[in-house]
C-alpha cells in the first residue's frame, strides 16, 4: 500500500459536468466527473530514462511479466521469438530499483527468473540474467492463465512496495482450465495488483483477456503481429513506471433516499464500476480506479434523488478520492467535487442535456453496440448484426471517434454513415474483427 513522499506525489482534481436542473417529478441526476492526476515528480524522467532514475526516487514498484509458453508458441516460431524479444524489451524499460519476475506459462506456471518464490531488484546485473534466463523459453504444454496470475500475485505480494503491476501475454484459448478457475483467480487477485492483458496472433479468445484486463483494472490489446510485440511490451513497462499512487478509489457519499443506478468509467475506455462497491462507512462507498500517473480519466455517476417541490436544491452526491491504507484507515487525496440537484418549471433548463453526459452516453453505446453486433454475427444472424454495426457506424461518425470508424470499416461496408446504413463484409480477416472487439471499448474524449 502506498506511503508518499509529497516530492512525487501528483495532485489530484476532479470536475462535474452537469445538468443539474430536472422537471417537476425527475429524479435521475447524471453527472460526468473528470479525475485529473498532474505533476507527479517521476513520470518524465522514469519514463524517458529509466536506468537514469535513482533507486528510491521513484515510487516503489513491482512488475511480474507472464508470458504464454504453451505449445502453440511455436505456430509459427516467431511468436516465441518474438515473446523473448519483448520480455526483454520490457525488462530493459524498468526503472532501477523495481522489483521483478518472469513467469513462463503452460498448464501450470513456472518461475523463469530469479525463481525460489523472490523477485529481483533491477539493476545492470539482474536485467542482463533476466535475459539470459529468457533464453531458456521453450513452447510446450497446455494453457491454464489462472495459474499464472496466482503465481504472479504470490510474487508481488512478497514485497514491500506501492506499485504491483502484471503484464500477462497469451497465444491461446485458457483450454486447460475450467472459465470458473480462471474467474476465482481473477476474484482473488482482484485489488492486489493491476495487470495488463495483450493476446498475439489470432488464436486466442478476446473475451477471456478483456476479462482479465477489467478485473484488474488494466489494459488489454490485441498484436496481430509477434513483430510488433517488443514496441507494444515497451510502451506498456513505460506507462507501468509511471504510475506513481497505488490503490485509488473515488468514493461517492450520497444524501438520505438517494440510491446510486451506476458508476462507470468512460474514459479512456468504457468500465462499468457499480459492481464493485465496497462500502465505506454511512451511505458512501468506494469504487477501485487502480494506479496512477499523470493522466486524466472520466466518469458516468447516475443517482437517484428523492422526488422535491419546485424550487428546491439539494446536494445529490459528493466525489472524493482516497487511498485504502493497510490499517483500514484512508488517506485523502484532498480532491472533491458536488453533484446537485435542482428542481424548476423552466423546460428548457430541465430538458436540456449536457453536451459531456450526452457524448459519453453515445460512446457507451457505441462499445455495446459493436459487442452485441459482433456476438450476432458469430451467432449467424446478419440482419440483427448489420442493424447493430451500423448503429456503431453512426455514433463513431457523430461523436468523433475515428479510430473506432476505421476498424469497423474493415468489418462492414459503409453506405452512409449518418444514416448508419452498412453492408457486413463477405470476408473479414480474423485480425481486422479481434481487434474491433477488443477495442470496442476504447472511447474518444468531449472535444472541450
Amino acid at each position: 500500500m502506498a506511503n508518499f513522499s509529497k516530492s512525487t506525489v501528483p495532485q489530484f482534481s476532479v470536475d462535474v459536468y452537469q445538468n443539474e436542473y430536472l422537471p417537476e417529478g425527475g429524479r435521475e441526476v447524471n453527472a460526468i466527473v473528470t479525475v485529473t492526476a498532474t505533476g507527479g515528480g517521476t513520470i518524465g524522467s522514469a519514463v524517458a530514462a529509466p536506468h537514469l532514475f535513482a533507486p528510491g526516487q521513484g515510487p516503489s514498484a513491482a512488475v511480474v511479466v507472464m508470458v504464454d509458453c504453451s505449445g502453440s508458441m511455436d505456430y509459427p516460431p516467431a511468436k516465441m521469438r518474438g515473446a523473448r524479444e519483448a520480455t526483454a524489451a520490457a525488462i530493459d524499460t524498468l526503472r532501477d530499483g523495481t522489483h521483478f519476475a518472469v513467469v513462463g506459462g503452460t498448464h501450470v506456471a513456472k518461475e523463469v527468473y530469479p525463481g525460489g518464490g523472490r523477485l529481483a531488484v533491477a539493476d545492470a546485473t539482474t536485467r542482463d540474467q533476466a535475459k539470459q534466463a529468457l533464453r531458456r523459453l521453450n513452447a510446450g504444454g497446455g494453457t491454464a492463465i489462472g495459474t499464472w496470475l496466482r503465481l504472479a500475485e504470490r510474487l508481488l505480494s512478497s514485497a514491500d512496495v506501492s506499485i504491483r503491476h502484471g503484464i500477462l501475454l497469451t497465444d491461446g484459448r485458457n483450454e486447460h482450465e475450467k472459465p470458473e478457475e480462471l474467474r476465482s483467480a481473477l476474484d482473488d487477485c482482484a485489488g492486489r495488483y493491476t495487470c495488463d492483458a495483450r493476446g498475439v496472433g489470432t488464436d486466442w479468445e478476446v473475451k477471456e483477456v478483456t476479462a482479465i484486463a477489467s478485473a484488474l483494472l488494466g489494459t488489454a490489446d490485441i498484436v496481430a503481429d509477434p513483430a510488433a510485440l517488443s514496441a507494444d511490451f515497451t510502451q506498456m513497462m513505460e506507462t507501468a513506471m509511471g504510475k506513481e499512487v497505488a490503490d485509488v478509489a473515488l468514493r461517492l457519499w450520497t444524501p438520505v433516499g438517494t440510491t446510486i443506478k451506476f458508476v462507470k468509467q468512460v474514459a479512456p475506455t468504457v468500465e462499468d464500476l457499480t459492481g464493485r462497491r465496497t462500502e465505506a462507512g454511512p451511505r458512501a462507498g468506494d469504487y477501485p480506479t487502480g494506479s496512477w500517473g499523470d493522466e486524466s480519466r472520466d466518469y458516468h455517476v447516475c443517482v437517484e434523488v428523492p422526488v422535491a417541490d419546485l424550487g428546491r436544491e439539494m446536494l445529490a452526491a459528493r466525489v472524493s478520492l482516497v487511498v485504502p491504507q493497510p490499517d483500514g484507515s484512508v488517506q485523502n487525496l484532498g480532491a472533491q467535487g458536488l453533484v446537485r440537484a435542482v428542481w424548476t418549471d423552466d423546460m428548457v433548463a430541465s430538458t436540456s442535456i449536457n453536451p459531456q453526459v450526452a457524448h459519453y452516453t453515445g460512446q457507451a453505446e457505441l462499445a455495446r453496440a459493436i459487442q452485441q453486433g459482433l456476438d450476432l454475427r458469430k451467432a449467424g444472424d446478419f440482419d440483427g448484426a448489420t442493424a447493430r454495426l451500423g448503429r456503431a457506424v453512426q455514433l463513431a461518425s457523430a461523436s468523433g471517434n475515428a479510430d473506432t470508424a476505421k476498424l469497423l470499416a474493415k468489418v462492414v461496408d459503409v453506405v452512409d454513415e449518418a444514416t448508419g446504413t452498412v453492408r457486413l463484409k463477405a470476408r473479414v480477416a480474423d485480425a481486422d474483427e479481434m481487434t474491433l472487439e477488443t477495442r470496442s471499448t476504447k472511447t474518444v474524449r468531449v472535444k472541450k
